[in-house]
């Protein structure tokens, strides 16, 4: 069988060896040294804004220091983007809160400004404002920001965006994780960049920065001894993994138009198949890295699905996955309230997610490419 394509693999970018090698070398192999501090400035200077970034241990923590900064606690209710990974509301549950969440936008698939004020009108009838609102940036897409940060401002509900796939992404100019209160970035192995594992937290400030980094390690007193007044918790990011960072922010740009030009290689491969649409910018307000890209199947113009596809992707030893399950319908959150239609469901049915990594060679894509021309939509 011919070598396995896989989904979205790291790729390193040849620079990672001496920041790694640089902390061995000066024994810095905790969570802290030069290799945090100039990951940090790094993203820092390729987001703008007057942001400040503290690297953790991945992004699912720096979700969870950004809500613990924002107050929420037992029984307060955060309304989350419904169409996402599971790990943008599991913080929520952490803290004993509960998730509300808000179908998406047909076009854009991100939260629909729509159903997030019905969601927020509502729970404030029932006496239950929520404590903040957690957009995400689907697939490197932008979320329709100038809607959303209007309806949280006009509420004065702190808005936190993951942009755990959106690092390089831009809404009208302006960098994802730039716009609310937090955001959150990810280095997982399959993100545009990587750490191995890892993550950030995108603050407002440098007192929430400190904040975090004082959260993630332990939250020890300045005290001679070991002396805690809050709970802490073990989520810095080691020098080490921060080391792959600094050569990873390298290449950061050309891996953005890496995953930009196979976007366009897929827009070209189903240009004359009707029954595929490829989801794509709506306007020029809209830049995405496309972290992912994706496609969904119209069901008036084939009968085949979405898993028919994945399984002859799969029978060539091609990875491709569904879209995200939306979070309404997890086992799990089962009993959290739900506004919006079957937007996201739709979209969940009919939707799949193609090799996308940055990695991808001439040899990869014409495999890719005789997969789509030997199937019969």
């Amino acid at each position: 069988m011919e070598s396995k394509i896989w989904l979205s693999s790291p790729h390193m970018g040849g620079g990672e060896m001496k920041y790694i090698q640089e902390a061995f070398e000066h024994n810095w192999v905790a969570p802290l040294g030069k290799n945090v501090d100039e990951f940090e400035i790094a993203i820092e200077n390729f987001i703008g804004g007057d942001k400040y970034v503290g690297a953790l241990s991945s992004g699912t923590a720096a979700l969870h220091l950004a809500l613990v900064q924002l107050g929420v606690g037992i029984d307060d209710e955060v309304i989350c983007q419904s169409f996402t990974f599971s790990a943008s509301a599991n913080p929520i549950k952490y803290l004993g809160a509960n998730p509300v969440f808000v179908d998406s936008d047909e076009t854009n698939w991100n939260m629909s400004p729509i159903f997030l004020e019905q969601a927020i009108q509502d729970r404030i009838k029932k006496g239950k404002r929520p404590k903040a609102v957690i957009v995400v940036h689907l697939y490197g897409m932008p979320a329709l920001m100038d809607d959303i940060m209007e309806i949280c401002n006009r509420y004065e509900i702190p808005l936190v965006e993951d942009s755990a796939e959106s690092l390089g992404s831009s809404y009208k100019g302006k960098m994802c994780g730039t716009f609310g209160e937090f955001a959150i970035l990810s280095f997982n192995g399959n993100k545009i960049i990587t750490t191995s594992g890892g993550g950030a937290l995108v603050a407002g400030t440098k007192e929430q920065k400190n904040k975090t980094i004082f959260l993630s390690t332990q939250a020890r007193d300045n005290a001679p001894h070991y002396q805690h007044s809050e709970i802490g918790y073990n989520y810095r990011l080691s020098n080490i993994s921060a080391g792959i960072g600094r050569g990873q922010m390298e290449v950061l740009s050309d891996r953005v138009t890496q995953r930009r030009a196979n976007h366009e290689f897929y827009k070209e491969l189903f240009s004359g198949i009707d029954a595929v649409t490829v989801f794509s910018e709506a306007n020029s307000d809209l830049y995405s890295n496309h972290w992912l890209t994706s496609i969904t199947l119209n069901k008036n113009l084939t009968t085949k699905t979405n898993h028919d596809l994945m399984n002859a992707f799969a029978e060539k030893n091609i990875e491709t996955r569904p879209l995200w399950k939306p979070m309404h319908l997890q086992p799990v959150f089962k009993d959290c309230p739900y506004y919006g239609e079957k937007i996201a469901e739709d979209l969940f049915d009919r939707g799949l997610c193609l090799p996308s990594g940055s990695n991808l060679t001439i040899d990869d894509k014409k495999r890719i490419k005789d997969v789509i021309n030997n199937f019969q939509f």
